[in-house]
């Protein structure tokens, strides 16, 4: 089993890249943001590989860094999602968006990615909920803060803030990870002013 390429980038196509390792080039297929990540022809890249063989073929996936590796790993547990639309999801929806979307519910926001109708949608943050990995781009303050949300166990003062974040103009990441950072520095007393003005300042650092 491949794990991870190490080599100079030959080439790109619509959804892959050929990474040359020594003289053997291996083709990868990545979403478009890894592809978008990865350095120019000709330069030294590192791919995270997840091989998946079959009776009819052997393939290898691409990432950029471990988080959206295991997100697709993840997100392939789940019944109508192959790799195709792994990536897919992977393509527009970063680590971070994706923790926020299954511990918030958001189906609207899984709904982005080709291939994720409205039952596949509510079938991702069903089956997914409480198996989010905290992967790059989101801290475990975070997640846990999104997971008590989407719970419903978030206390009023909590809740408030984030809506009055996000209807700011912020995502319910930035709102989340900001509100995390405060609670753990200040208690869970905070009323809800005092939350969104902090909230304000730490996202405007």
């Amino acid at each position: 089993m491949i794990g991870k390429l190490r080599g100079l980038v030959d080439s790109f196509g619509d959804d892959f890249v050929l990474i040359d390792c020594g003289g053997v080039c291996y083709e990868a297929f990545c979403s478009s943001r890894t592809l978008q990540a990865l350095p120019r022809v000709g330069e030294s890249a590192v791919v995270f590989i997840e091989t998946i063989v079959r009776e009819d073929m052997i393939r290898l996936y691409g990432f950029s860094n471990e988080g959206e590796k295991g997100w697709f790993n993840l997100l392939s547990t789940v019944q109508g999602v192959g790799a195709r639309v792994a990536l897919s999801i992977l393509s527009v929806l970063s680590p971070a968006e994706l923790s926020s979307a299954i511990a918030l519910q958001d189906k609207a926001m899984l709904g982005r990615a080709n291939g994720v109708g409205p039952k596949l949608a509510v079938r991702l943050v069903t089956e997914l909920k409480g198996k989010v990995p905290a992967g790059p781009g989101i801290d475990a303050g975070a997640l846990g803060l999104q997971a008590a949300l989407g719970d419903g166990l978030a206390p009023t003062a909590i809740t408030d803030a984030v809506s009055a974040l996000t209807n700011l103009g912020y995502s319910s990441v930035q709102a989340s990870s900001a509100l995390a950072r405060i609670v753990a520095r200040e208690g869970d007393g905070v009323p809800t002013e005092k939350l969104i003005r902090l909230g304000l300042r730490e996202l405007s650092q």
